[in-house]
């Protein structure tokens, strides 16, 4: 079946203004203050589409202009080990990672495949400019293995201390290039280095939460839940590092209930991050919409505490109007905290309950959910969302794999020029 490219156009959350996409449009050009911008797409009514491989089963909610190859959608079931040891009725998993036995095919384990095939598809395909992405590993992994079978050009910048987050089943194309930041530094410090890079024009910035592609790609683990469940969630849960799922799991709710036909969106956003990496939580708790002060030494040691150390953003989209801090007082959500002991019990409880594991992210979305059920958030007959964002690891790497070393190590400290050249000669 021929591929037609996603119809849509661009909303400013802060003020409606509507405008068009220029091609890989970030922010309104025309706003006076932060804001993220939606996608408002031409067809309202959600349409899953089976004729296409995958994710592209939701491409009219995805601003994509072509269909890449290898995409898995994720998998909502019935949670009937988990509901039952929770006493919940309707618990939910959609599961994004490696489990064949429940159609779960996340080649990467990750559901960050969900935003790369979502980006990727956004570049048009004879696109010049090579893409920057910065990542605390699973985002790496998963934007590394998509480019690499389908020959997209890359330079992913991550920490050196999550290297141990790249490994693949096999050796992965020539067009992906690992530039690492040293022993110490942290996601933050990634980032930096990719902004320097993208001040060359020959770059181009994927863009984190400000991508509509990546926050759409992620939403469909909402529209998954939709389509097996016929009706919007009346709570939804997630483990964060920026919260970009959540965000994007909020806008599809709003989107579901424009259509009319899965009910009001009741949807409370909960989520969870792992201490003592505790960013959102301590501005949320202190119902601040700007973060709280976080020195970066103390962020440092902090992300290096963790077991989930892709829950250690320094710099979330908080904040931004449209942003977590806008998404949990819309939806009347909050924010809970698991530890790496959490992470620990929950893991085995898991894999003893529903027969598989987790990733130590997904672990703090379980922790975090069994408080919530312990304080009363949610009821023993609600419809809850369980986004268990990756897992089956062991299962993957079973059958074999390698990993992918850096190609070049910078100091974020480094000015911009010499960051351009030294990358510049990996190509």
């Amino acid at each position: 079946m021929r591929f037609i490219k996603t119809k849509y156009h661009l909303q400013n959350v802060c003020d409606g203004h509507e405008f068009e996409d220029r091609g890989w449009t970030l922010a309104d050009p025309e706003s006076k203050s932060p804001s993220l911008v939606r996608a408002v797409y031409e067809n309202r009514a959600f349409t899953p589409h089976p004729e296409y491989d995958g994710i592209y089963r939701y491409a009219e909610w995805m601003p994509v202009k072509r269909l890449l190859k290898k995409s898995c959608a994720p998998v909502t079931y019935k949670a009937k080990g988990m509901g039952k040891f929770l006493g919940l009725d309707n618990l939910y998993i959609t599961f994004s990672g490696w489990n064949p036995r429940i159609g779960a095919k996340f080649r990467t384990c990750s559901f960050k495949e969900t935003e790369a095939y979502s980006v990727l598809a956004r570049l048009d395909a004879d696109e010049k400019r090579i893409l920057v992405v910065q990542s605390a590993g699973n985002t790496a992994r998963a934007f590394a293995q998509v480019c690499s079978d389908n020959k997209i050009p890359v330079v992913i910048c991550v920490p050196n201390d999550n290297l141990h987050d790249l490994w693949f089943r096999r050796k992965l194309d020539k067009c992906v290039k690992l530039v690492t930041v040293p022993h110490g530094c942290d996601y933050y410090d990634a980032i930096s280095i990719g902004e320097k890079l993208a001040e060359d024009p020959g770059f181009i910035l994927e863009g984190g939460a400000k991508n509509i592609a990546r926050r759409d790609g992620m939403g469909t683990t909402l529209l998954s839940f939709v389509e097996k469940t016929g009706v919007i969630p009346d709570a939804y849960f997630q483990a964060v590092g920026s919260g970009t799922g959540a965000i994007a799991a909020w806008e599809n709710a709003c989107r579901l209930a424009e259509d009319g036909r899965f009910g009001a969106n009741r949807m409370k956003v909960f989520v969870g991050q792992n201490a003592p990496f505790t960013l959102m939580y301590d501005s949320w708790k202190a119902d601040s919409r700007e973060l709280l002060p976080l020195d970066p030494d103390a962020g440092r040691r902090q992300a290096e505490i963790i077991l989930a150390k892709v829950l250690s953003n320094r710099k979330p989209p908080y904040s931004i109007a449209g942003g977590l801090y806008d998404v949990l007082k819309a939806s009347g959500g909050d924010v809970f905290l698991a530890d790496n002991n959490d992470i620990m019990y929950w893991m085995m409880q898991f894999r003893n309950l529903e027969g598989y594991e987790l990733l130590p992210a997904a672990c703090v979305a379980v922790a975090s959910l069994a408080k919530a059920v312990e304080e009363g958030k949610v009821g023993k007959e609600d419809m809850i969302m369980l986004n268990c964002t990756g897992g089956g690891t062991l299962a993957a790497m079973s059958k074999g794999y390698v990993f992918k070393g850096s190609d070049l190590e910078l100091s974020p400290d480094l000015p911009a020029g010499e960051v351009i050249s030294k990358v510049r000669a990996l190509f």
